[in-house]
């Protein structure tokens, strides 16, 4: 009966232990006064999408930017215009970005340079 109460126990204590493991991760702050981190990806869903199918893989998921010059995408609204956004999109840069315009459509293309002309 002891061994009983003590695994009873033990197992209450590790189960204790994992929830406050698992709430700790909820509160995270960054290191900004205790705000929390800014979310780049607050796009509507099927903006998103279309972000994570075909841009994800050079700006990153938090549109950080991942190779190339430039591809930062985090405050490109306070660089380009949207139509600057939506010519990029479409015809590329010429160097390392390609055009889109063949692969998105054109619904595609504005919810994207709306979303990131958004973001300054």
């Amino acid at each position: 009966m002891t061994i009983s109460r003590s695994l009873t126990s033990f197992a209450a204590f590790v189960a204790l232990v994992a929830l406050a493991v698992m709430l700790t991760g909820c509160g995270a702050t960054s290191d900004n006064g205790g705000a929390s981190k800014e979310n780049h990806m607050d796009a509507p869903e099927s903006t998103a999408a279309v972000y994570k199918s075909n841009c994800v893989s050079c700006h990153g998921s938090e549109l950080q930017g991942r190779i190339g010059p430039g591809t930062n995408l985090q405050q490109v609204g306070s660089r380009m215009s949207e139509q600057d956004i939506v010519a990029q999109i479409e015809q590329g840069d010429g160097g390392t970005m390609p055009g889109f315009k063949d692969q998105l459509t054109d619904e595609q293309i504005a919810g994207l340079a709306a979303w990131l002309a958004g973001k300054k």
